[in-house]
């Protein structure tokens, strides 16, 4: 399955810079264009991978509210 995302992106020096808009965790960068969308995706699968793993070997997990 592939899923499709907003790739947000601005250039910064000689650089170009952007992040998922729908995950604005996954940020990169690239000095193409192709390179930061190359990048961004391989941003996106280190962080779903990671998902899965605990932060710290002891880390426990609760659900916490938020007004919205």
């Amino acid at each position: 399955m592939k899923r499709f995302f907003t790739l947000e992106y601005w250039k910064d020096d000689d650089w170009y810079v952007g992040r998922l808009k729908e995950v604005p965790a996954v940020m990169s960068q690239g000095e193409t264009l192709d390179e930061l969308r190359e990048n961004i995706v391989d941003a996106y699968r280190m962080i779903v991978e990671a998902e899965g793993q605990p932060a710290h070997p002891e880390a426990k997990t609760i659900e916490v509210g938020v007004d919205v």
